[in-house]
């Protein structure tokens, strides 16, 4: 099949006359219009997405340990102690993070990196003082972190207990347990008789090992 916008200009002549006039189809001024509108979304996507945005937006915990890779001494990549975030706003997800590795140079035995939306804030050395007691400062098990954040994320939500509430909010922490590495989340939920204020409603802990319920403090009657 001949593609339209290959279509060569065909000239009209008119009776009784030598003189012709060219003029260009329909079908070639709409394949021109469309050439240039697609040149024009094309620039004006590359100003408004900078590269990267969108897979940043969604990143998780785990692929935010390779990113802050870069940013800490190759004395301490890949060994993390603690992955926790803030509390999440407008969305279920958070999405300010910080990942804090080991690092046997620094005083406190940690080197912090902390990101927003998938990007890199700022590196910093944690003031850790109770950790060293608790054994908090200790590598997590790399072979046992396999449920992600948001894999973790929506275990917690799926909790009978809060089935029937309105949750607004979550806070996430990766942490050591008797068992091994566990997720750690609390949820926030709209309180009944005014929607706009918020409670919170308890934790869920969910290990990083298989995505199983360790155990769960949920208090649903704090919406009353």
């Amino acid at each position: 099949m001949v593609a339209i916008c290959n279509l060569r200009p065909e000239p009209l002549h008119f009776a009784k006359t030598s003189h012709s006039i060219w003029t260009t189809p329909d079908s070639e001024v709409l394949c021109a219009m469309k050439t240039r509108l697609k040149k024009s979304i094309g620039t004006l996507l590359l100003v408004i997405i900078p590269a990267g945005l969108t897979l940043a937006a969604d990143s998780t915990a785990f692929s935010l340990i390779k990113a802050g890779d870069k940013f800490v001494g190759d004395q301490s990549k890949d060994k993390v102690v603690q992955i926790r975030s803030e509390k999440s706003i407008g969305s279920l997800t958070p999405n300010i993070w910080y990942v804090v590795y080991y690092d046997p140079d620094a005083t406190l035995k940690a080197v912090e990196v902390k990101f927003g939306a998938g990007q890199k804030m700022d590196v910093s050395r944690p003031l850790r003082l109770l950790e060293p007691v608790t054994g908090s400062d200790k590598v997590l098990e790399s072979s046992k972190l396999k449920t992600d954040s948001d894999k973790a994320l929506t275990v917690a939500l799926a909790q009978p207990l809060v089935a029937n509430l309105t949750l607004t909010a979550s806070q996430m922490w990766l942490q050591h347990g008797d068992e091994g590495p566990r997720w750690k989340v609390k949820l926030w939920a709209a309180k009944l008789r005014n929607p706009r204020e918020t409670a919170e409603v308890g934790d869920v802990y969910i290990s990083a090992a298989d995505g199983s319920v360790v155990r769960a403090d949920l208090h649903p009657g704090n919406v009353d």
